[in-house]
Formats: structure tokens, C-alpha cells, sequence
């Protein structure tokens, strides 16, 4: 779905590179998160997923389409929705059926059409019996559900949602997660996630690990999660469950166990327990 060839990117001439040599190929229909601390240029990378941002160096493909295109620029943003931190930032209306059918608008979709995405945009999204709400009247929660609702209205192929969960309460972050996972596996969206939650990661079909700019590391959870130790090299922490596990393993009450979920450590620690 996207290939991101050696790309690198200065924000100004001087500055040091915010990213250098990224290469990595997103698959259609995937769950990916990209992880890092505060400067490692895993926002600067998104902003390049739809040509916010272009690359100094190196490109990158869209479907096919080159973001350095300016003639596919607008059919690029049409197949990757953004979603950022704060929801409030993209709210332009006073009602929420409204807002969510913003951009269809915008993009001369005719009305009876518009109509039916937004319905279906909110139902995806759990907030069907808000469409006449206003934004905020809402949770911060609620309000990102609406946000990518808006997204959805537009019917892109890929989200990407930079920090979504950031300055959400507990509650807010789970339903939030749980939607974007429900679009990812049922709708069969493209789902790319930019995070510093190695909980929120865990919960994806790969992870991209970036440091300083560059991409240090590419796999599943479970095996970027098997080296706690790189990863707090580069400044990370792992799942609270991992930690766990780790720590168990250790004192020698677990052996070959690879779990990364509350779950997983659960189905391990039954048959300890059942033996006591």
C-alpha cells in the first residue's frame, strides 16, 4: 500500500536530519504501529503517509502514486486520513453530523451521498446516537471517535492516527483502540499508528521501532518485545505484562513463555497456581 524508499528530511537547511534513510514497505490492510520517544521522527514520518510533508530525500509511493506528485496530491489525501492528538483541532462545526460530513462536501460528494457515509461513518464508530450533539457536549474520547468518523466519511483506504490516544483518559484510550482495531479487521482498513504506548503497540500486527530519525528495528510485537533491553537502550520501556513475564522468568517461575497481554500472563500463571 505505501514504500517508503530511503527517504530522509530536514525541516530547515542547517537542521540535522529529522529523518535519515527510512525504508519500509506498509502492506494493505495491515496494523502497523510506529513507536519511538519524544524526537525520534516517527511523527515527521507520518506527515509524509499523505504529503503533509516531502521527503528532501528519497520517495515515497502511495498505491503507486509519488507524494512529490502534485497532480496526485489530492487523490494521495483521499486514500490517507490523518487523525491527530487533539480532536478539537479538527472539529469545524457545531453539530457533529455536520462535522463528520465536512469533508465530503469539500469534495463536492452530492448530498444524498454524503448523507449515507456520514450514517455509516458514526455507526462504525459508536456514536450513531450523537449525530445532532454538539462537540462539546463530548468526552474527549468521543470526540476522537468523531474525528476519525470524519476520516472514515471520506472513505480512505489508510488512517493514520498520530498520538490519538495521548490526552485521553483510560476509558477514552480503551474505546478509541477498540474502534480503530474493529475498522482495522472488519472494514479492512489500512491501520498505521504513531505511539509511544508500548500497550498500544502490542496490540498491532508489526512494529516499526525509530530512533534518532532512523528506523532501528521492524517485526511483530512479540519479537521486538523478546529484547527489552534494546529497546531501553534507545529509550523505550516495554508492556507492563512483559516486564512481568521477564521478571518471572528470572526468579525461574516461568520457562519458554512469550507472553505479551494480560491474557497471555494469565493462561501462564493458572497452571503455576493450580500446583499450589
Amino acid at each position: 500500500m505505501i514504500t517508503i524508499k530511503d527517504v530522509s528530511y530536514k525541516y530547515e537547511e542547517n537542521a540535522p536530519w529529522a529523518l535519515n534513510q527510512v525504508s519500509l514497505m506498509i502492506e494493505r490492510g495491515e496494523f502497523l504501529a510506529i513507536v519511538g520517544h519524544n524526537g525520534s521522527g516517527k511523527s515527521t514520518l507520518s506527515k509524509h503517509l499523505n504529503a503533509l510533508l516531502l521527503p528532501t530525500e528519497g520517495e515515497i509511493l502511495v498505491d503507486g502514486m509519488n507524494t512529490r506528485d502534485e497532480a496526485v496530491t489530492l487523490k494521495i489525501r483521499q486514500k490517507v486520513g490523518m487523525v491527530f492528538q487533539n480532536p478539537d483541532n479538527q472539529m469545524v462545526t457545531t453539530v457533529i453530523e455536520e462535522d463528520v460530513g465536512f469533508g465530503p462536501e469539500n469534495l463536492g460528494v452530492p448530498t444524498a451521498e454524503i448523507l449515507l457515509r456520514v450514517k455509516n461513518a458514526l455507526e462504525a464508530v459508536g456514536m450513531s446516537e450523537y449525530a445532532k450533539s454538539a462537540p462539546h457536549m463530548l468526552s474527549g474520547g468521543q470526540k476522537q471517535r468523531v474525528a476519525i468518523a470524519g476520516m472514515l466519511a471520506m472513505e480512505p483506504e489508510v488512517l493514520v492516527l498520530d498520538e490519538v490516544t495521548a490526552m485521553l483518559d483510560p476509558a477514552g484510550k480503551r474505546d478509541v483502540l477498540q474502534t480503530v482495531m474493529k475498522l482495522n479487521r472488519e472494514k479492512k482498513i489500512t491501520v498505521i499508528m504513531i505511539t509511544q504506548s508500548m500497550e498500544e503497540a502490542a496490540m498491532a500486527d508489526r512494529m516499526a521501532v525509530m530512533a534518532g530519525g532512523r528506523l532501528q528495528a521492524v517485526g511483530a510485537p512479540r519479537e521486538i518485545f523478546s529484547d527489552a533491553e534494546s529497546l531501553r537502550v534507545l529509550g523505550l520501556d516495554v508492556p507492563a505484562m512483559v516486564k512481568l513475564r521477564d521478571d518471572l522468568t528470572r526468579e525461574g517461575l516461568l520457562r519458554d513463555c512469550d507472553a505479551i497481554t494480560v491474557e497471555e500472563m494469565a493462561e501462564a500463571l493458572c497452571p503455576l497456581l493450580h500446583k499450589n
